[in-house]
């Protein structure tokens, strides 16, 4: 006996007061019979095909991005069949999964932080690919670009990866004095969030060597080794990233590794007649119609703008730092990077200040 197949169809109905019907994502879905005129089905040999990039797409923070995804019959169809298309990111480092977006035809529906950042490109036959606007640090991932055929569905990953730099911080009341959801806080406080492990695997194949333990994405706790020695694990052992294991994300205290992504604004020096306050350069910045620069701002500028100056400035954490893309003599070490001179205190007036402006 041959079985009757449905294909699952919105019906333009309003959503109050609709009974009997499958609800999902803000629509409604009713049966109808397979069939296009041309004998055409799901299970009579033709297949549903989702196609999507291999590699990770670079981006960065608040550009724009398409992550590509379109789909195809085989053998191919000869009229087009109505789908379902659903957009979801991916479960990472103990975040829950993510509605992104869910549209039949025309009609879409986006959820959460997403809403007025995502749609459907429309500009070419089975297009499935999310348009995202306006990037935020959160939306580094992996997405799940599914296409929904009555009772048949294919899927294809897409994974985003803002660019980036990890930096060790530490707040002014120095080492190890941050628990999890204190960490957290602190890199956000500077343009920054938790780095996660594949980030602060990928620095220490860039050279990141630091001997403070760090809390990561996943509430574990390492530390990146390029040059083995007795304080750091021993000499025994070969270069790599140490772990702690995972800790508990509210006893246990450590320093933190953040991310910055790349910036579409401005961070520079500001030429002043005189060395400023903290208070003087939170002041200068906002005259000069900018403000004082984050630390994960110039660990930005400097990894991905060459920012390059010898002069130590205030930031907004009541830190004095300065980056050297070019080392030089008298100009600190002779590896690149953001040097530090802590937390000096806030009325000395020894330093300059560096400040962001938005674009």
């Amino acid at each position: 006996m041959h079985d009757t197949m449905g294909l699952l169809v919105l019906l333009l109905l309003p959503l109050a007061g609709v009974s009997g019907l499958p609800f999902y994502n803000g629509f409604y879905y009713s049966s109808s019979p397979v069939g296009n005129g041309h004998g055409e089905g799901l299970f009579n040999g033709v297949k549903l095909v989702v196609d999507t990039p291999q590699g990770t797409l670079f981006s960065h923070q608040g550009a724009n991005v398409t992550l590509p995804c379109r789909y195809h019959y085989a053998p191919a169809l000869a009229s087009p069949r109505p789908v379902r298309v659903k957009w979801w990111k991916l479960s990472e480092n103990g975040a829950p999964e993510q509605d992104v977006l869910v549209a039949i035809g025309l009609r879409h529906r986006s959820f959460g932080d997403y809403q007025g950042r995502v749609r459907l490109r429309r500009d070419g036959e089975r297009e499935a690919s999310l348009e995202m606007q306006d990037l935020r640090l959160e939306d580094s991932g992996r997405y799940r670009c599914e296409v929904i055929d009555g009772l048949e569905d294919e899927s294809g990953l897409v994974e985003l990866e803002l660019r980036g730099v990890v930096f060790p911080y530490q707040p002014p009341q120095g080492r190890y004095q941050l628990n999890f959801h204190e960490a957290q806080q602190a890199c956000e406080e500077q343009g920054a969030a938790v780095a996660s492990f594949e980030q602060l695997f990928r620095a220490w194949e860039e050279g990141l060597d630091w001997c403070n333990a760090g809390w990561l994405q996943d509430a574990s706790v390492q530390y990146p080794i390029a040059q083995a020695r007795r304080p750091c694990g021993g000499l025994g052992l070969a270069p790599g990233v140490r772990s702690y294991g995972s800790r508990h994300r509210r006893l246990h205290r450590y320093d933190v590794f953040c991310f910055a992504a790349a910036l579409r604004g401005r961070v520079y020096y500001l030429e002043h007649p005189e060395k400023l306050t903290l208070a003087e350069a939170r002041e200068a910045c906002q005259e000069d119609g900018a403000q004082i620069a984050k630390v994960g701002q110039l660990f930005a500028a400097w990894k991905f703008r060459g920012l390059d100056r010898c002069d130590a400035g205030w930031l907004a954490d009541g830190s004095a730092r300065y980056p050297v893309a070019h080392p030089r003599p008298n100009c600190g070490s002779l590896e690149p990077g953001v040097r530090s001179f802590g937390f000096p205190d806030p009325q000395s007036r020894e330093y300059g200040v560096y400040c962001y402006r938005p674009r």
